[in-house]
């Protein structure tokens, strides 16, 4: 369902030969033909107008929530015999024929509630149709709640008063009188009856049939047409469309005003000339024969002036008649005009009320109780058509049965007892209703009969015709009844030997029953029975169903297992035989489509051969008998088992045979034992061999058989296998594989004829179809890196240039003219010990830690070092050292040596010879080696330089810097405090400085000299002491002026050194002379008096160190401080005064620390702009 609920879609059903058109949204105008369903939605959950062709009408089904609207052919049938609109017959189609305006409107039966009318009106379909199904939301029509005008029935009550009448024609009055009172919006409340009727009535208004389809239209049809006109119109459409919406209200004749029908007249739509005209009151307007052809729709309300209208008139007529309208009841109408495709707004809505008339017909009356003398009826009020009903009038024949009625009852009540009547008579009646407006037409004659006493006895029933499941039967009315009585009937039949009865009621002149029971039953005795009683049954007859055919057999059964050609089967005769017995059984087979019968006789057994094996078989059972065939049985399916396939045609080879795999191919068998071959098996077998062996095993028909020998002659055969198992071999086919590269040789045999020589020998493998063409041999000292070194056909090969005591590999393989063999195994060769070899190098080495033992010295020994040479496999034992003319020297089995006891700076000749167990081997080559130089002396050390901190050492005669190729070298070493001595310097300089000294410390140093031929012996121990520190530099000292002759000077206080009290010395200088001394002692300040006013005077101070047992140390006097004469006094000044504070103050000067930052940081700046300097005028 769709969750917008004022939308639906509606289905068009379209049948075939017909055609349906929409108008799209471009404008286009779409046409399909029948047959087809065409989905369409409604924006406002309403039906919209569907135009259909003259003769046809349309009508909307709704069924399970989804509209139908279907175009069926036009009915002919008219209600009463008359048609309840007078109109002039329809004009001419429009323009657009496919699209009337307006259709002519016969009468119709109304839809039942289920069904929905289809609307007829102008307007185009004005949205696009999706096909999507919505809900479908409609109002219910029901008969019980509403009546045939679609409101609300009217309650009778019987306790309204006259009041309620004299109120109603009142009103009446009013509304035909002048027509001034106000118009009603809905129908006055008039007491009706409530009606169990369909609402068929609706042809008492004039709404029924086709004008539910026009007035479904015609409520918001101003809002429709606007919506469905074209979006630009031409000044003559748009003339014509406000014309049409000009179109006055209708009026209404009130002589011409009924119980059930009314006249209604109106004017044409005027042009805007004729309509300012008529407004003045000029003249009348007079039609204009160029005025174009109108078409009308008269529309009618029965729910109010805002309610919904439907149509009840079209045509090309200004005036219209409404008939079969319902008395006492408010009317609106109005009108709409059409032309050339363009329909006009509805007129204003008039009003007019019908009178009021005698009530409708009554119902005939029912009989609810009756007995032999009397009888009870009951009736129920008709409509009262706007006027109470007073009384009512029963009329009866008096059981005459000439037609002719008296009056038996007249009164207000709805019932009435009738006595005094004859038993088992039939009377007739007729009932009318009276108000105060006249006496109603009379119902329908009824007529009822009394009860009479309980039936004779029946006849036996005779059988008319019998069947299978159904006997026809007739028997007579007991004698004696009288025709009036309302007499039932009892029939009783016996079934599995019981006897039961039904009830069959006797309502036609014939008397006979048709039964439809079981087959093979049977009725004995018929009964009668009336409201008094129940008669005696009738005499027993035997009327039996003829015999039917028996049930189907049960389905057969397999006996046994089945065999591959044969099975056995086995069945149960049917439950039911029908009535009677069977007389033959049939068993059909069938292995595909068709049956075939393969027994038949009385026994339920059976033997079906000749069969295939593996085959899928259906079997079958039906009966015959007197009724008849039986339908089949249920089927069997039988599987015959199946046996192993027969033999295959021999394999054959396919392709050329190869060295070692053969292709081969094979066909199915001939015979597949009755079940598909899943696999087949190829086994192979040499010549001259009995053994075989499986090489494939699969479903194919070919196979690669592999791994087999070159040259060789192989015998092939092929078996299938199917569920059943294996079949037997084919016959065997023998082939030769083709020739293929030699057999792996044997391992090779070696044999050394020396430790450089060895002999290798081998055996020429199988030849595998083609003889050998050559041998290859590969020898190595390892397996992975052996190489060839023989090719030919020989059996053996020498090879030469061996080394002894060596493991060498060898391998050997063979080639034909199909390809190379594979290697052999690589065999291991071992060439015998011999003397060792030849020492490669000599070097000379310096270094004796490893001879701790022995006293090495450059000048007079010579340290050899070599590699040991390939020892042959037999240990080196010795070596031997040759110097040329003296005494070869024989050492051990080491690779170094020292020989001593040489001459300084001589040149020896030097070769090396190994030995082992198995002789000597061959001499080195000759090295040239040379003893160093003697060492030189050590120099004498002496002290030039020294401070409390510092020592400067001087040693030999030379420069005090020396260059480092220099060939000669000094060592100086001081000694520590535990006694070691410690190296302060080793280079070719004759001085060092020491520094980091202890003042008053005595220091001990000895020196080596040293060169290319070795270390010198040390010197002598020198000792050198530092003497005493001077004390620190002080800072300048600050100068106060006391008074105008005297200031006083103040320094800072050293503390004690080690001890040594700290003196200090004050100088001053004035001008440009020698500073002279003022102040000598241990204290920090110092007064001076005296002081010339016009002078400038320098100070300055130093410390002294009072040694113990030395003479006194100065220190560095500290930086000066000047003392400014003062400026005379200010002859304005109020009091003498003295020179400013900052003037006053000394001037100082910079301290060595201050001036070296300073400088310091002159140099940085300036590298820094020397370095940008290049960066941007040299780089860039």
């Amino acid at each position: 369902k769709s969750s917008v609920p004022d939308r639906s879609v509606i289905l068009v059903q379209v049948n075939p030969g017909e055609a349906f058109t929409i108008q799209r949204e471009d404008g286009q105008f779409q046409c399909i033909t029948g047959p087809a369903q065409v989905p369409m939605m409604s924006p406002n959950g309403s039906v919209p107008p569907i135009y259909v062709p003259p003769g046809y009408v349309s009508q909307i089904i709704e069924e399970n929530g989804v509209r139908r609207v279907l175009v069926l052919p036009q009915p002919e049938f008219h209600h009463g015999g008359h048609s309840p609109l007078h109109h002039p017959p329809p004009p001419p189609p429009p323009p657009h024929g496919h699209l009337p305006a307006f259709l002519a409107h016969p009468p119709m039966m109304p839809p039942p509630p289920h069904l929905y009318s289809g609307m007829a009106g102008s307007g185009e379909l004005s949205s696009p149709y999706i096909s999507q199904y919505h809900p479908a939301f409609s109002e219910p029509v029901s008969a019980d709640s509403h009546g045939p005008h679609g409101r609300q029935q009217f309650v009778h009550r019987d306790e309204r008063t006259s009041k309620t009448y004299e109120r109603l024609q009142k009103k009446l009055q009013q509304r035909q009188g002048g027509g001034g009172g106000p118009n009603k919006d809905s129908p006055p409340s008039s007491p009706q009856k409530s009606r169990a009727t369909p609402p068929t009535a609706d042809a008492h208004n004039g709404l029924g049939g086709k004008e539910q389809e026009l007035a479904a239209a015609a409520d918001g049809s101003s809002s429709s047409t606007a919506s469905t006109a074209p979006l630009e119109l031409d000044e003559k459409a748009r003339a014509l469309q406000e014309r049409l919406d000009n179109v006055n209200k209708p009026v209404v004749s009130v002589t011409d005003v009924q119980a059930r029908g009314a006249s209604l007249s109106w004017s044409a739509p005027l042009s805007p000339g004729h309509e300012s005209a008529e407004a003045e009151g000029l003249k009348e307007a007079e039609p204009n024969p160029s005025d174009p052809h109108f078409m009308y729709e008269v529309t009618v309300s029965y729910s109010g002036k805002d309610g919904k209208y439907k149509s009840a008139s079209s045509g090309s007529e200004s005036s219209a008649t409404l008939e079969d309208l319902r008395p006492a009841t408010d009317y609106h109408v109005r009108v709409q005009a059409a032309c050339e495709g363009l329909k006009g707004a509805a007129s204003e809505p008039a009003s007019f009320t019908t009178l009021s008339c005698e009530p409708d017909a009554p119902g005939p009356p029912k009989k609810v109780n009756g007995t032999k003398n009397s009888l009870s009826l009951q009736w129920k009020a008709p409509c009262d058509n706007g006027s109470k009903i007073q009384n009512y009038v029963l009329q009866w024949d008096e059981g005459k049965g000439t037609g002719v009625f008296e009056q038996c009852y007249y009164g207000p009540q709805k019932q009435y007892r009738v006595t005094k009547l004859s038993p088992a008579s039939r009377y007739s009646f007729r009932l009318a209703a009276k108000n105060d407006m006249g006496v109603s037409e009379y119902s329908e004659v009824v007529d009822l009969f009394t009860s009479c006493s309980v039936p004779a006895t029946p006849a036996s029933p005779e059988l008319l015709k019998a069947g299978v499941t159904w006997l026809s039967l007739q028997w007579q009315r007991p004698a004696g009844s009288p025709k009036e009585d309302d007499i039932g009937y009892v029939l009783e039949m016996e079934e599995d030997g019981s006897v039961r009865g039904g009830s069959i009621k006797n309502g036609c002149a014939f008397h006979y029953l048709c039964l439809n029971f079981l087959s093979f039953c049977s009725f004995r005795r018929v009964a009668a029975y009336n409201t008094e009683g129940k008669s005696n049954p009738s005499p027993v007859s035997e009327l039996t169903t003829t015999p039917d055919s028996p049930a189907c057999p049960a389905r057969p059964a397999l006996r046994g297992k089945a065999q591959p050609t044969s099975f056995r089967l086995a069945w149960d005769p049917p439950k039911d035989n029908g009535g009677s017995e069977i007389s033959s059984f049939v068993v059909e087979l069938s292995e595909g489509s068709s049956w075939q019968q393969v027994y038949s006789g009385s026994t339920t057994e059976h033997v079906c051969d000749a069969l295939k094996p593996g085959c899928s078989y259906q079997v079958r059972v039906y009966c015959n008998s007197e009724g008849g065939q039986s339908p089949m049985s249920e089927t069997l399916q039988v599987q015959t088992p199946a046996v192993p396939p027969g033999p295959c045609l021999p394999p054959r080879v396919v392709g050329k045979p190869k060295a070692r795999e053969l292709q081969l191919r094979w066909a199915p068998p001939q015979l597949d034992g009755g079940g598909a071959v899943c696999s087949y098996s190829v086994e192979v077998c040499l010549s001259q061999s009995e053994e075989s062996r499986e090489v494939y095993q699969g479903s194919e028909l070919d196979c690669t058989v592999s791994s087999l020998l070159p040259g060789r002659t192989y015998s092939f055969r092929v078996r299938a296998t199917n569920k059943a198992g294996y079949g037997p071999f084919s016959d065997c086919t023998e082939t030769n594989t083709g020739p293929g590269a030699p057999d792996c040789c044997c391992a090779p045999h070696t044999v050394c004829k020396s430790p450089t020589c060895a002999v290798v020998s081998w055996e020429a493998p199988p030849c595998n179809g083609a003889p050998v063409t050559e041998f290859r041999l590969e020898w190595g000292v390892a397996e992975g890196t052996m190489q060839m070194c023989y090719t030919g056909s020989a059996l053996s090969h020498e090879v030469k240039g061996l080394y002894p005591a060596t493991n060498y590999f060898c391998r050997v393989q063979a080639v034909n003219v199909a390809g190379v063999g594979p290697f052999s195994e690589a065999v291991l060769c071992q060439t015998p010990c011999s003397v060792p070899a030849a020492v490669s190098s000599v070097h000379e080495d310096e270094d004796d830690e490893d001879s701790p033992g022995l006293y090495y010295s450059p000048s007079t020994c010579l340290g050899l070092r070599w590699e040991a040479p390939c020892d042959h496999g037999s240990e080196i034992t010795a070596y031997l050292i040759d110097l040329g003319e003296r005494q070869p020297i024989i050492t051990g089995p080491v690779t170094k040596y020292i020989i001593q006891n040489l001459q300084p700076d001589t040149s020896y000749r030097v070769r090396i010879q190994a030995l082992n167990s198995l002789g000597a081997g061959p001499f080195s080559h000759t090295f040239k080696l040379k003893t160093k130089p003697l060492p030189p002396h050590p120099p004498r050390l002496e002290c030039t330089a020294f401070s409390h901190q510092t020592l400067r050492l001087k040693w030999g005669d030379g420069p005090g810097k020396a260059s480092s190729t220099d060939s000669l070298q000094y060592h100086l070493q001081m000694e520590d405090r535990s006694g070691r001595f410690i190296s302060l310097y080793k280079g070719p300089c004759h001085t060092h400085k020491v520094q980091r000294l202890t003042e008053s410390t005595s220091y001990t140093f000895r020196i080596q000299a040293f060169n290319e031929a070795g270390e010198g012996p040390f010197s002598n121990v020198y000792t050198f002491t530092t003497p005493r520190s001077p004390p620190a530099p002080l800072k300048a000292p600050k100068v106060e002026r006391g008074g105008d002759q005297s200031c006083e000077i103040s320094w800072e206080a050293l503390a004690p050194m080690k001890g040594d009290p700290v003196s200090y010395t004050l100088q001053y200088m004035t001008g440009n002379l020698e500073f002279k001394q003022l102040y000598k002692g241990s204290a920090s300040s110092y007064t001076m008096t005296g002081l010339q006013a016009s002078s400038e005077y320098r100070f300055r101070v130093c410390a002294h160190r009072q040694c113990q047992d030395a003479a006194e140390l100065a220190g560095p006097y500290s930086p000066t401080v000047s003392l400014h004469p003062q400026r005379p006094e200010a002859p304005a000044g109020p009091a003498v005064g003295s020179r400013p504070a900052d003037a006053q103050r000394p001037k100082r000067s910079l301290t060595d620390e201050q001036w070296a930052f300073l400088i310091l940081m002159l140099f940085g700046v300036i590298a820094i702009l020397i370095a940008f300097v290049i960066q941007y005028f040299v780089i860039k």
